[in-house]
């Protein structure tokens, strides 16, 4: 299986916010990187935003139909 590409970032984090993050990994028993990359991980998943989830989660307008055109304001006034 290949591995997956993973890139670098900087973040910046209050004092009490790592605290926080470092004490919840280490009762898990991750990494403090890898629990970051958990808590991004399932805020994607929950928020549908994974890729895989984005193509089950919002399926493209069939192509097989045409638009519908939008009524124009003259047939709006006279409904």
């Amino acid at each position: 299986m290949p591995e997956k590409k993973t890139k670098s970032f900087i973040l910046r984090v209050d004092a009490d916010t790592m605290n926080a993050i470092e004490a919840w990994a280490a009762d898990e028993f991750r990494s403090t990187n890898g629990q970051l990359q958990w808590i991004i991980t399932e805020a994607l998943r929950k928020a549908k935003r994974l890729p895989s989830q984005r193509k089950q989660a919002q399926p493209s307008p069939s192509q097989d139909k045409p638009a519908q055109p939008l009524p124009s304001d003259d047939e709006n006034i006279n409904q």
